[in-house]
């Protein structure tokens, strides 16, 4: 089976449609194939595989890591969730840019989104199951997020009150992050 890669208009992050086989009974479809994902240039090693379930209005982000530097691969297993992810890679041109989108169980996309990118997303349907698929394995003393509501981004998520965990409510904001980043112990 194969994918399809869509561009995205923040660099290198990226949407993966499958080609799915569906009939009557079901369907089938290859999450993730070696030789094929290695050949669009994406990752094909993820040591860890985490699933999440959220009651509707749940917002959970802006999450990222930096040791090891994780790029993580999101998709819908069930229900409906709005995917974002925002670019805070020091001296990247899309910088504080951020990039959305409504995915479903139906359409069974991916967003791949690199190391360097804060990801989260919103909870559009009364129960949502997101699965991701991480290249580096989780270390609490390296992780951090970006506030979900940071003014400077600007971000128009889909939900007026979102419910957001205590953590995330006190996360920083991007500036605080790129201070941060000017000590030699932050590299992405």
């Amino acid at each position: 089976m194969d994918i399809r890669i869509e561009t995205t208009p923040l660099r290198d992050l990226v949407i993966v449609h499958h080609t799915v086989a569906e009939d009557e009974r079901g369907f089938f479809m290859e999450v993730l194939k070696r030789d094929v994902w290695a050949a669009a240039g994406l990752p094909t090693d993820y040591p860890q595989v985490n699933l999440s379930r959220s009651t509707q209005g749940v917002l959970r982000g802006l999450h990222f890591q930096w040791d090891p530097a994780q790029a993580k691969l999101m998709r819908v297993v069930r229900g409906e969730a709005y995917l974002l992810a925002v670019d805070i890679r020091k001296g990247s041109p899309t910088l504080g840019k951020w990039y959305g989108r409504r995915v479903t169980e139906r359409d069974r996309l991916q967003v791949f989104a690199p190391a360097g990118f804060a990801r989260g997303f919103c909870a559009l349907s009364e129960t949502v199951d997101v699965q991701y698929m991480v290249t580096g394995l989780w270390n609490p003393k390296a992780e951090s997020g970006i506030r979900w509501n940071d003014p400077a981004l600007g971000i128009d998520w889909p939900v007026s009150a979102p419910k957001v965990s205590p953590k995330d409510a006190a996360a920083q904001t991007l500036a605080q992050w790129l201070a941060r980043l000017e000590s030699d112990r932050f590299r992405y």
